[in-house]
């Protein structure tokens, strides 16, 4: 596998006039090529202050962050999809080309062959607001993948989502990210929704977060609906809520 991203004994520490509080400690693994990476851990651990270091929101306190590509792009994903509905679908499509001062023909171009693509071609001239929660997300990946990114980074993407819709939209959603062979990185809380979805799975403790384990999942090319009826998922699944279960 060819790497993309390395993260070395990653720390962080917030200082404040009478508290210091540690939320990061030792976090150390690779995101390679293609793969899809998702991350458990209970809430507060410190899971959401990872991903705002790995796209520069936040400092690190001390560790390395190793690039092995020059100018590695990063999108991300939010829980929300935050579309603004006096904006066309395709205007929402192209928004962060539109900030990024980006929005050139070709990268318009792009834009509309995803969409067309991705069942969104008819939609190009209607408001986001009549759209269902899953097409909603699937143009807010594909506002994120109009910015051509190195690594997808998926923050709680389908929580706000119905259970039918959040298999649905994960199901899209992954195979759209394989298809365009990207590289995902993304946090949720859902043990079943991180397997089913994942290459790699990284456990991480209460805070200050550290590493309990890493799971390589043995997907056989089963998309994320498929996968949960494979005999591994349960064992995979047993694995990782006495992770979570027995959290220090």
């Amino acid at each position: 596998m060819t790497k993309l991203l390395s993260l070395k004994n990653l720390h962080k520490v917030y200082y404040s006039k009478n508290n210091t509080l540690e939320a990061i400690k030792n976090i150390s693994f690779d995101l390679n090529e293609n793969e899809f990476v998702c991350i458990v851990g209970p809430s507060g651990c410190g899971k959401s202050t990872l991903l705002n270091i790995l796209t520069n929101m936040e400092c690190l306190t001390s560790g390395d962050i190793i690039h092995y590509k020059d100018n590695l792009k990063f999108g991300y994903m939010l829980q929300s999809d935050a579309m603004l509905n006096w904006l066309n679908v395709l205007n929402n499509a192209t928004l962060g080309l539109t900030l990024k001062k980006e929005k050139t023909k070709e990268n318009i171009a792009y834009t509309k062959k995803l969409l067309e693509s991705y069942g969104l071609g008819e939609f190009l001239n209607v408001s986001p607001s009549e759209l269902s929660g899953g097409m909603r997300q699937r143009l807010a990946l594909i506002r994120t993948l109009a910015l051509k990114p190195d690594i997808l980074i998926l923050d709680e993407p389908f929580s706000k989502l119905d259970y039918q819709s959040r298999l649905q939209v994960s199901d899209d959603v992954y195979k759209i990210i394989k298809k365009e062979h990207k590289t995902a990185l993304m946090v949720t809380h859902d043990i079943a929704e991180a397997l089913s979805l994942s290459d790699k799975v990284i456990v991480l403790s209460n805070r200050p977060c550290t590493i309990k384990n890493i799971y390589e999942i043995k997907r056989n090319n089963k998309g994320p609906i498929a996968i949960r009826k494979d005999p591994s998922f349960q064992s995979y699944f047993d694995l990782i809520w006495k992770d979570l279960s027995t959290n220090v």
